[in-house]
């Protein structure tokens, strides 16, 4: 037997609240107007049927079952002074022995005329018989009648006398107050959204103007180069909260500009200095370099051990030279100074790299994917070829023999891509956001064995960025690919 299971409940969906501030606060007045125009109308409308229901026990206590009473001994009762729609009752034993009900199609000017017999079914007869004799009025739902309050007394010779008022005036008088409070609440309700949107607007408006001001401020490029920062929030009142917060605001944004410009004095003195140093030891170390090369092409006999020093001297002499053109070119394109501006073959410089890394790498893999047509950008043919020539070295030099390095050149919507990836160990993890920096190495005892300076990647990055292009590194073991994007 199978049991089938049923319809899944519906999920409550909680009402989402706006999500800007002004929707928070009109939404929120709008909710205080209604919970009030509600308790105001329940405490209304409660209190006038309340005091309705009491005036109408009064009248029906007042009556003292007189109509009642004039049923036992008249079919049609004594209507004077009776309200239309009096009900009355004369019982005995719980039986209903006489009854009527004054209509309203009197011929006499004081009360009406009773409705003609039968007027009570069985079923109003058996709630009438089961009204306490309390001498408290209380409320019955007669049927066809509607509903009434109604009141039994005891009668002088042992009979149970019931008198009674209709309800109808009353409900329909309440029925007329609730619909008038709807309207008079749905009004005051639409007037109160158009005049609270437009108040919560203009109460926010100082707030929107610290809003557009820190948005403007974000919006500018903070990370390098000279910042001012002029934005400021205008007419702030220090006695509002809004007001503090812009003087607080306007505090800080001057802190933050005297730090950006400390930070760029300081940028620009180190820049000088790396310049300065780099220029003035051009020449020391070309001159060591060269009484080296001079020792060494002597004819006179010299000891192993000191032409052994003589080509250290060289060798180390060489790379700090590099080292030093390396700082003057990157001190050169932190100053902003203008590259060549040429049209430059992307693809004869690829062949011309990797050709030039097979000869110094011949144990690695060394592939080309090149398009069908040339690509042809415009910038310094010299610094272009330096980038590529500084990826293929950084991937020779940081992989094992045998591993395969691919370089690949692809026309892409904004430009050129350039790509070489290796299949080499990767880069570790927290060295990856880091590789494009000055002097970052994988293995610090590395580059000693290797020559490398830990200057290539930086200069990758300064060159592609002063060709207004950008540069990125994904690297993952077994695959890391270096992708230069360069504008057309």
């Amino acid at each position: 037997m199978s049991v089938q299971a049923g319809p899944r409940p519906a999920r409550l969906r909680l009402v989402r609240l706006p999500r800007t501030l002004r929707g928070r606060l009109v939404a929120g007045l709008l909710a205080l107007l209604v919970l009030a125009g509600t308790a105001i109308g329940l405490v209304t409308i409660s209190e006038l049927h309340r005091f309705l229901v009491d005036k109408l026990d009064q009248q029906l206590v007042e009556t003292g079952g007189r109509y009642a009473m004039s049923l036992e001994t008249d079919p049609h009762g004594d209507t004077r002074a009776q309200a239309v729609g009096t009900l009355g009752a004369a019982l005995r034993n719980g039986r209903v022995e006489a009854d009527g009900v004054v209509d309203g199609d009197a011929d006499d000017a004081v009360g009406g005329s009773v409705r003609d017999h039968p007027v009570f079914d069985a079923r109003i007869k058996a709630a009438l018989a089961t009204i306490p004799v309390s001498g408290a009025p209380t409320t019955r739902d007669l049927g066809p009648l509607g509903r009434y309050r109604v009141l039994a007394q005891r009668g002088q010779d042992g009979d149970t006398l019931v008198s009674g008022l209709p309800l109808n005036q009353v409900e329909s008088t309440v029925r007329r107050l609730l619909l008038v409070e709807l309207l008079v609440f749905a009004g005051l309700f639409a007037l109160t959204a158009a005049a609270g949107t437009f108040w919560v607007r203009l109460a926010l408006r100082p707030l929107e103007r610290v809003t557009r001001t820190a948005e403007q401020v974000s919006a500018l490029p903070l990370a390098s180069g000279e910042v001012t920062l002029r934005e400021r929030v205008p007419d702030e009142n220090p006695q509002t909260e809004v007001g503090r917060v812009g003087v607080a605001l306007n505090l800080m944004l001057g802190h933050v500009e005297d730090a950006l410009a400390q930070r760029q004095a300081v940028e620009e003195r180190l820049r000088e200095f790396a310049a300065d140093a780099s220029h003035e030891l051009r020449t020391p170390v070309a001159a060591i370099r060269g009484h080296a090369e001079l020792a060494l092409r002597s004819p006179e006999p010299t000891p192993e051990s000191v032409r052994h020093s003589l080509r250290r001297i060289e060798a180390e002499s060489q790379r700090m030279g590099a080292i030093v053109e390396d700082l003057l070119l990157l001190a050169r394109l932190d100053a902003g100074r203008p590259l060549a501006a040429a049209e430059v073959d992307l693809t004869r410089v690829a062949l011309d790299s990797v050709s030039d890394a097979r000869a110094v790498g011949p144990d690695h893999t060394w592939q080309l994917e090149l398009p069908e047509e040339p690509l042809l950008v415009r910038g310094d043919a010299n610094r272009l070829r330096q980038v590529v020539t500084n990826l293929l070295a950084n991937a020779r030099v940081h992989t094992p023999p045998g591993t395969r390095v691919v370089l690949s050149l692809q026309p892409v919507p904004e430009g050129v891509r350039l790509t070489v990836t290796d299949t080499g160990p990767g880069i570790p993890g927290h060295l990856t956001a880091h590789v494009f920096e000055r002097f970052v190495r994988g293995d610090r005892a590395r580059s000693r064995a290797t020559g490398s300076t830990g200057l290539g990647l930086a200069i990758v990055h300064a060159v592609t960025t002063a060709h207004g292009g950008t540069v990125s590194v994904e690297s993952e073991p077994g695959r890391t690919a270096f992708e230069v994007r360069l504008p057309v």
